[in-house]
């Protein structure tokens, strides 16, 4: 891959050539992206996914790398990041959101329109993609809940539109995980109600959320995937596991489901933690923790 030529073919998008994925990270860990772009618009991001499909390049879609660990050896070919897509835009009880908004920023345009139905994500730190991509949920609501339908730009170029019905939706997936596809935007259905109700649900979420969950280190959000019958909190405080350090990276003391950089960790130590108490949970209770969050990229 021609890294010069690529950045040259698109002067009107913003690239970064062996751009550091630890700046962009939640995790703040993950090395380099042999290009990193960020455009604007869907076109963009089909003239992007069409140049590396003539050109045999590989590529992959970030939203805002929350839910995510990037490995230590970076990602080859291009990386795009949606951040800059974010419009939000309201019509009536429907609000379209393009891709790389914030799902935070979606739930107060909820709030201000007086639309009801989204407060349980009021506290969830991913982009609206990344949010539908993986039926992101908290607090008993899910996407699934409001998801109405999604613009998704295919691997072979098309851009098709997606109903719920053909989502696939169930515990923290969806069809698309199973497809190499970019969501460029997406609808969500709401409902009419009293502003005050809505503010006030929203403010008891976010005082649970900062009450239980530790937002002072860098994380990746929820780790693991709950199993059934289980708490993974629970099962990692009674394998006495709580609070072990693994290089930098810490099974946080405030919430054992978290993982947080407590010393400049590495991906590395994220992988490796994620590892252990995978083994540790299985040899002691016999339950397979399944991981919630996206681990790519090169050892």
């Amino acid at each position: 891959m021609n890294k010069e030529r690529m950045i040259a073919q698109f002067p009107e998008i913003a690239l970064l050539k062996d751009e550091p994925l630890m700046n962009y990270t939640y995790t703040k860990t993950g090395g380099p992206a042999d290009v990193l772009a960020f455009p604007k618009r869907a076109a963009e991001v089909k003239q992007l996914v069409d140049y590396c499909r003539a050109s045999d390049i590989p590529w992959l879609v970030l939203g805002n790398a929350s839910n995510l660990i990037v490995r230590d050896g970076g990602i080859r070919g291009l990386v795009i990041m949606l951040a800059e897509m974010n419009e939000i835009a309201v019509d009536g009880t429907t609000i379209t959101v393009a891709a790389g908004a914030k799902l935070i920023d979606t739930t107060y345009v909820a709030l201000h329109e007086s639309l009801t139905g989204f407060e349980f994500a009021c506290g969830i730190p991913g982009s609206v993609g990344g949010a539908v991509f993986m039926n992101a949920g908290a607090y008993e609501g899910e996407i699934q809940d409001v998801f109405a339908s999604c613009d998704v730009l295919l691997a072979d170029g098309q851009i098709v539109t997606y109903k719920k019905e053909e989502m696939d939706f169930a515990y923290r997936h969806s069809a698309l995980q199973d497809q190499h596809a970019v969501i460029l935007s997406a609808r969500f259905e709401l409902a009419e109600g009293p502003q005050e109700h809505i503010k006030k649900r929203m403010d008891e979420l976010t005082a649970l959320r900062q009450d239980k969950q530790p937002l002072e280190y860098p994380s990746c959000g929820s780790v693991f995937k709950r199993p059934k019958g289980h708490f993974t909190g629970q099962l990692i405080q009674e394998a006495g596991l709580q609070g072990m350090t693994w290089g930098g990276a810490q099974i946080s003391e405030k919430h054992a489901g978290f993982i947080v950089n407590v010393d400049h960790a590495t991906a590395t130590d994220y992988v490796e933690l994620i590892a252990h108490i995978q083994q540790v949970i299985k040899e002691t209770f016999d339950v397979t923790l399944e991981t919630e969050v996206r681990i790519i990229g090169e050892n």
